[in-house]
């Protein structure tokens, strides 16, 4: 059956902050858009002709920003939502579906894509080496929307089974302590030797990469800009004359 509804909503992942990892797949849906919702310094990274238009709000007002977007794309728009890394990764494109799924069934009905992005866990892997080379998981720390005794129950099981850890959401002045907590849990059950990677800003001109043993990681290497990767007991660090050291985790399963 065919919509009787001609308006499109793209959600675009414009990748961790550099212009040169924006995908020509995102570089040509945001050229054939026409409204563009995002966090503000998102929609700012967009070189908007005069006929397009920005809709910035705050960081904090995702499902409001979905909604508007899909009014707009209702009425016959062209909308495009924009988010850093990849859109499906702890951003937008599950903030529209909700609104979807909640929303009125003329939604429903709205043509519907998600381009993706380069996610922050990718872009800081790549710049120490291969630390997500074996099995890993991502876990965002914000107890905004699950309680933080469900997230301590994820690390714990997480480092049990041996996977690799990318943290999104590490910390926010909101909640200062939670990285810090997080860190105790994982030393109660892995040794103090695995490496922690803190990636800040991977990919922009204030990019920096720190690499810490877990038994000294604390929560003031970190910032809401930083992407932080809890190898396991089988990530290796290779030190290089001259060169930052590379972090991997070899291909192989350990031992159970």
């Amino acid at each position: 059956m065919t919509s009787s509804i001609s308006g499109s909503l793209t959600v675009i992942g414009l990748g961790p902050g550099n212009a040169a990892q924006v995908t020509p797949e995102a570089l040509a849906a945001i050229e054939a858009g026409e409204d563009f919702f995002g966090y503000g310094p998102y929609v700012d990274r967009l070189n908007l002709r005069d006929d397009q238009r920005r809709h910035a709000s705050d960081n904090r007002e995702e499902i409001s920003r979905a909604e508007a977007a899909l009014m707009l794309a209702a009425k016959g728009g062209r909308v495009c939502v924009v988010s850093g890394g990849d859109a499906g990764v702890f951003a937008m494109a599950a903030a529209v579906c909700e609104a979807i799924e909640a929303g009125p069934a003329e939604w429903r009905e709205i043509h519907f894509s998600v381009v993706p992005g380069i996610t922050a866990m990718l872009a800081v892997a790549a710049r120490v080496g291969a630390p997500l080379g074996h099995d890993f998981c991502a876990i965002s720390l914000s107890d905004n929307l699950k309680p933080w005794e469900l997230i301590e129950k994820r690390l714990i099981a997480a480092a049990e089974a041996g996977f690799v850890m990318a943290f999104y959401n590490p910390v926010s002045k909101a909640r200062p302590h939670q990285l810090s907590r997080a860190f105790d849990v994982l030393r109660a059950h892995l040794p103090g030797s695995v490496t922690v990677v803190f990636g800040r800003a991977a990919g922009r001109p204030d990019e920096r990469m720190r690499i810490e043993p877990l038994s000294n990681a604390h929560s003031d290497m970190a910032d809401m800009a930083t992407c932080i990767i809890v190898g396991s007991t089988e990530t290796r660090l290779i030190e290089r004359p001259g060169q930052a050291p590379l972090v991997y985790s070899p291909r192989s399963a350990g031992k159970i």
